[in-house]
C-alpha cells in the first residue's frame, strides 16, 4: 500500500470524510474529529511520526470522550474486516484509516493495536498495519482449540440446566437467522458471538467465556466464503444454532457433540 493512502485499486472501506457506522449503529462523534490524544511510542504505532510534543497530550478530561472516539473506531475497524473491506495480506496506515474515519490517526492506531492484540493485523514497522492471513491449517487449529473447550462445556450444561432455561437464549438464536437472511456477516458475526457467549455464561466461569470469545473472535477474519456463498453458509450455521438449543433442552448428548464439533468447523462461524 502507497504510504499514507489506501491501496492502489482496492475499493475504499469508506467514503473520505463519511464515517462509518459501529456494529451497533454509531458514528463517530463529530466534534472528537482530529482531537489531540495521548502518544503511543513510536515501536507500537507501526509507523514513524515527527515533530510530536509530549506537551501537546490533551487534559485528563478528555478522556472519556477519546476512550469513546477509539471504541467506536474498533467496531468499524472489525465490522471492515469481517466484511473483507481491509483486505488480508495489505498493508494500511492509520493516517489513511484516519482519514476515511474523519478522525486523528492516534484512535486508529489505539484500535490497532487492540486487533493485532487479537491476532486481527500485524504491525508492519514504519508503515502501518497488515490485515492478518489465516490459512487452512491456522483454521483447523482454531478450530480444534474451540471444540476442545466447547463441546464438554456444552455436554456438562446438557445434564445439569433445566430444560426450561434454553428456551431464554431463543432470541439470541433468532438473531443469528435474522442476520444470516439478509447476508450481514458483521451483524451475524457479532450475533454468533452473542450466541455462545450466553451459552458458555451458564457455566458460571468468566475465564473460560473470555478465552472462547477470543478464539470465536479470531476464526472470524478474514471471512471464508465470498458473497455468492455467505448467505448459504450463514443460514446453515444459524439453524446449527436452534438444532442445537433443542438438543441441550432435550439433554441428547451425542445430538450436542456432534453439533458442536460441527458447528466450530463450519464456515460461518
Amino acid at each position: 500500500m502507497e504510504q499514507g493512502s489506501a491501496h492502489d485499486g482496492a475499493r475504499p472501506a469508506y467514503a473520505s470524510g463519511v464515517l462509518p457506522r459501529t456494529s451497533a449503529g454509531a458514528r463517530v462523534p463529530a466534534q472528537a474529529r482530529g482531537a489531540a490524544a495521548a502518544r503511543l511510542p513510536e515501536q507500537a504505532r507501526g509507523e514513524h511520526t515527527h515533530g510530536e510534543d509530549p506537551r501537546d497530550e490533551p487534559p485528563a478530561a478528555r478522556a472519556v470522550r477519546r476512550h469513546s472516539v477509539r471504541g467506536q473506531i474498533l467496531d468499524a475497524l472489525r465490522t471492515a474486516l469481517v466484511d473483507g473491506e481491509l483486505e488480508p495480506g495489505r498493508v494500511y496506515s492509520a493516517p489513511a484509516l484516519g482519514a476515511r474515519f474523519g478522525v486523528s490517526a492516534t484512535p486508529v492506531r489505539e484500535a490497532m493495536q487492540r486487533l493485532a492484540v487479537e491476532g486481527a493485523v500485524e504491525v508492519v514497522p514504519n508503515r502501518g498495519f497488515r490485515v492478518s492471513e489465516r490459512g487452512p491449517r491456522e483454521r483447523a487449529e482454531l478450530a480444534q482449540v474451540r471444540a476442545l473447550i466447547e463441546v464438554p462445556v456444552m455436554l456438562d450444561l446438557a445434564r445439569t440446566v433445566p430444560a426450561h432455561r434454553w428456551s431464554a437464549l431463543r432470541p439470541l438464536a433468532d438473531a443469528t437467522v435474522a442476520a444470516a437472511a439478509v447476508g450481514d456477516l458483521a451483524a451475524y458475526a457479532e450475533s454468533d458471538r452473542a450466541f455462545h457467549r450466553a451459552l458458555l455464561a451458564l457455566s458460571g466461569n468468566g475465564q473460560l467465556v473470555a478465552v472462547a470469545e477470543e478464539l470465536h473472535r479470531r476464526a472470524q477474519w478474514p471471512p471464508v466464503s465470498g458473497p455468492a456463498t455467505r448467505r448459504a453458509d450463514l443460514l446453515a450455521d444459524a439453524a446449527e444454532h436452534t438444532a442445537l438449543l433443542d438438543a441441550l433442552a432435550a439433554r441428547d448428548l451425542a445430538v450436542v457433540q456432534a453439533l458442536v464439533a460441527e458447528h466450530v468447523t463450519g464456515a460461518g462461524n
